[in-house]
């Protein structure tokens, strides 16, 4: 039988308070350490996955690209490459552009509750997916994501409409201090 993974427990600083099993955790709904990836190519789309029908939560919902849980002793860059490879079959560097904390019940009676640790990378690779974790996959221009959020919310995962939200806040900064 596989061992459950385990969580690391954090503070709002994210200082590392022990670990608990993931879903025990997410029962809980206790703060934990967790990353989500975004991967953008040459024409700024977005690199989205359609999470596998086996799913103990949000199955069949669209996602960003990749997200999981970072392990005691891997960093947030570490982990977030090593699950790009696991779900998407793509190997790139990623870099980390800021953290938040949600909080985020689900119906199935568990919570998200996450101090994310939000990175990115670029590529114009086509994903090679593994079907045990990812069904489908597609690049969306960042506008029609918005615009997609707001017609078809029930389409995407609980997470991914809070961390887009602060990824567009992310990239506008970014565009208006570039100019």
């Amino acid at each position: 039988m596989k061992e459950e993974e385990e969580v690391i427990l954090v503070d709002s600083q994210d200082q590392v308070l022990g670990t608990m099993p993931k879903m025990e955790a997410h029962e809980k709904g206790i703060l934990h350490r967790a990353f989500s990836v975004f991967i953008l190519d040459s024409k700024n789309k977005i690199l989205l996955q359609k999470r596998a029908p086996n799913k103990y939560h949000s199955p069949n919902l669209w996602t960003n690209t990749c997200c999981s849980h970072q392990r005691l002793n891997e960093s947030s860059l570490e982990a977030g490459k090593r699950r790009l490879i696991e779900e998407m079959g793509i190997d790139l560097e990623l870099e980390e552009i800021f953290t938040f904390q949600y909080k985020a019940p689900f119906t199935n009676g568990l919570t998200e509750h996450e101090l994310d640790h939000v990175l990115i990378g670029y590529t114009d690779k086509s994903p090679i997916i593994n079907y045990a974790e990812v069904s489908d996959w597609k690049w969306v221009n960042i506008d029609l994501i918005h615009k997609d959020l707001v017609v078809n919310p029930n389409d995407y995962t609980i997470w991914f409409k809070i961390v887009f939200d602060e990824f567009i806040k992310y990239v506008k900064k970014n565009e208006s201090n570039s100019k």
